[in-house]
């Protein structure tokens, strides 16, 4: 990428030969994406990073009638079908269970005569469930209905064929792959209808408008071709250190299928707002909800869908691995997380609620 920012200056859309340098690296930019995704490079639009790859998707597709999603989407989904339902279209949010995964056989029967797309993201960016996308892409073929998946959080960690999916629509950001924020793509099935959103000029096979970010693309190209992080045994031995260690402590969703370097953990009698800064002051980032709703005073929707009291959800803390990580990374956080546990609970004691009469 910085070799690119350096010497890679033209602009994609113009025949000099500034202009033909750049658009060859962002074209095997594209093609290092599509084989990523077993995909043709005509089917790759970059933009500018997962929320907009989902926005194209969804009101590139969806005009009028009904559309289907579920109660755990990231917000750059929910967002979007919100505003589908201030423009006066039917949105179905299909629930999940306490496993956190949806079931195929409810977007069977959400389907209407006049629904235009059917959302379910691919993993769940608090939680780590993987959603059964290969039954809801044949229950959407047999439809006729396009299929959008966010694949944001599962790409980066899982192999990836797009075609064997069954999907339409995939979205992928690139700072979640080792690339730099501010890029992203999607994936639109040849044959697809997908309508501009932006207009402008005719970049990105008149999909997407906009000098493209050749930069970006190229680190994207790059990053697309690393190995999916192998991290299960890791997230394995943390969920383990911390379970023995920590009394009250639980897993959220275990039995689930899951993403290998996700796990979301919940402590009894201690807020997660605490945890994350007591955590942090001993050198280790978690989150107690998506990086997105930072600042929300609201639990997280994701946790409460999976019938968490809002209690539990707050909780709840997010634990991430990456390349980076190390076992002696874990066993470090292991301590940590035992330690300010101990101290949280002991300066300020909080009483659970029996779920029992939460849910009342």
């Amino acid at each position: 990428m910085t070799a690119c920012l350096a010497e890679v200056y033209g602009n994609a859309s113009s025949i000099h030969h500034f202009g033909q340098r750049a658009k060859q690296a962002l074209e095997t930019a594209r093609r290092q994406v599509a084989q990523r995704l077993n995909a043709s490079p005509r089917e790759i639009v970059f933009v500018s990073g997962g929320t907009e790859a989902d926005n194209l998707a969804i009101f590139g597709t969806v005009r009028a009638g009904h559309a289907i999603t579920t109660a755990i989407e990231h917000p750059a989904v929910l967002h979007a079908f919100a505003e589908l339902e201030r423009r006066g279209i039917a949105v179905t949010y299909i629930k999940v269970g306490a496993g956190g995964v949806v079931d195929p056989a409810d977007i069977r029967r959400a389907l209407r005569p006049d629904t235009a797309l059917i959302s379910v993201m691919h993993a769940n960016n608090e939680t780590g469930t993987l959603q059964p996308i290969q039954a809801v892409a044949a229950i959407a073929r047999e439809a006729g209905i396009p299929f959008h998946s966010d694949g944001v959080q599962a790409a980066p960690r899982l192999p990836v064929d797009v075609k064997a999916l069954g999907v339409d629509l995939y979205c992928l950001s690139g700072h979640k792959m080792y690339a730099p924020k501010g890029i992203g793509a999607l994936y639109v099935r040849e044959g697809c209808a997908l309508h501009a959103i932006a207009f402008g000029g005719h970049h990105e096979r008149e999909r997407r408008p906009g000098t493209e970010n050749v930069a970006g693309a190229v680190a994207l190209g790059v990053a697309a071709q690393a190995e999916p992080d192998d991290t299960a045994t890791l997230r394995d031995r943390l969920e383990a250190g911390i379970l023995t260690a920590v009394d009250g402590a639980h897993v959220n969703c275990a039995g689930s299928p899951r993403l290998p370097n996700t796990t979301n953990i919940r402590f009894d009698g201690v807020e997660g707002e605490p945890m994350v800064i007591a955590l942090d002051l001993r050198g280790f980032a978690v989150s107690s909800g998506a990086a997105c709703s930072s600042g929300a005073v609201e639990p997280s929707h994701v946790l409460t869908a999976i019938s968490l009291t809002p209690s539990e959800a707050r909780s709840s803390l997010r634990f991430s691995l990456g390349a980076a990580t190390r076992a002696e990374d874990v066993n470090a956080l292991i301590g940590a997380v035992q330690d300010a546990v101990e101290h949280l609970r002991r300066i300020a004691p909080r009483r659970i609620t029996p779920r029992s009469l939460a849910h009342a």
